[in-house]
């Protein structure tokens, strides 16, 4: 498992730890606020005490974190959150608006004049199919095939002796190979094959001929389309980001928010709890002997259910 610093440094200011941090950015992606409407409503709510905040942050602190953490340490806390057992997945790619601009003001502007296009952002979702978990996922600001975004995520993944299902956009030999060395047996439609070409001519590549056949799970694919409409129906309704690599952050940690929603709702179906917690543990000697003195302070990873927070002990 990935290792998150409890402190970014030795050294320097220790008024917030990585993990309140965390929870900061991602309550204030949840909020779907500006800066400034988020720490004043954080300033007079119950997470001061659950967080053991010793101070509010700044609107300037506040952003100065979301430029902190960068991808690399994103995917890392993805990684926290991935379930134990996985044998089904899927990938499937979608749009999202990176630009905010007003219909109704669009609209009546086109009378004038047409207005550039829209820029949007592309993503494709490689997720668990029984928990809807999102494993890994890749965000481009311009047009590119399915399957060149495929093989980026199938090289970076670690889990082993997996399925995959893929649309007919993935039906590419080079990406079944890529699937194959990482240990995921990778099913994509076929294409229609031209009607110029002989009535028994086969598809080229080994693979690709295994794939004329889908199994009968192949329909479990659909799932990856809900999670999509999921994102952007209840998260991302656009980008707010203006630069690209802030666009990229920012939706990596809507992806994080998603996966801790899962996380606790499979939880509360298993009965279990969700936390991450700190144990401090003091020695004090006397003459019969060491005794052992255990502190624990429990940290929430960040989700504001009431029901949820019920569940955790009273912070000393």
């Amino acid at each position: 498992m990935s290792r998150i610093f409890f402190r970014i440094n030795k050294t320097g200011n220790k008024e917030f730890t990585n993990y309140q941090r965390v929870c900061l950015i991602i309550l204030f992606f949840r909020s779907k606020k500006s800066l400034r409407d988020f720490v004043d409503e954080i300033s007079e709510s119950r997470w001061v005490s659950y967080l053991g905040l010793k101070k509010i942050p700044k609107k300037s602190t506040l952003h100065d974190w979301l430029k902190i953490f960068n991808m690399k340490i994103i995917r890392k806390i993805c990684k926290v959150l991935l379930p134990k057992k996985i044998k089904l997945t899927s990938i499937d790619g979608t749009g999202f608006d990176s630009w905010q601009r007003s219909r109704h003001y669009e609209k009546r502007a086109e009378k004038i004049k047409k207005l550039p296009p829209m820029n949007y952002a592309k993503a494709s979702l490689f997720v668990d199919v029984k928990t809807q978990i999102i494993l890994d996922f890749d965000l481009v600001m311009s047009h590119q095939h399915d399957v060149k975004i495929a093989e980026r995520i199938f090289k970076r993944n670690k889990i082993k002796n997996i399925i995959g299902l893929g649309d007919k956009g993935y039906d590419s030999e080079n990406l079944h190979e890529i699937a194959r060395e990482n240990r995921i047996i990778f099913y994509a439609p076929v294409r229609k094959i031209s009607k110029l070409a002989l009535s028994n001519k086969r598809p080229k590549g080994f693979y690709r001929r295994k794939c004329i056949k889908l199994p009968e799970f192949y329909g479990m694919r659909w799932i990856n389309e809900t999670i999509n409409s999921v994102l952007k129906r209840t998260q991302i309704n656009s980008l707010r980001s203006k630069k690209h690599f802030m666009r990229k952050r920012e939706f990596g940690w809507q992806i994080i928010y998603y996966n801790v929603k899962r996380k606790i709702k499979i939880s509360q179906k298993e009965k279990q709890i969700f936390i991450f917690c700190k144990i401090e543990i003091y020695s004090i000697r006397t003459e019969q002997g060491n005794i052992y003195i255990y502190k624990i302070k429990l940290i929430l990873f960040v989700y504001g259910f009431s029901r949820f927070v019920q569940t955790l002990f009273p912070r000393n």
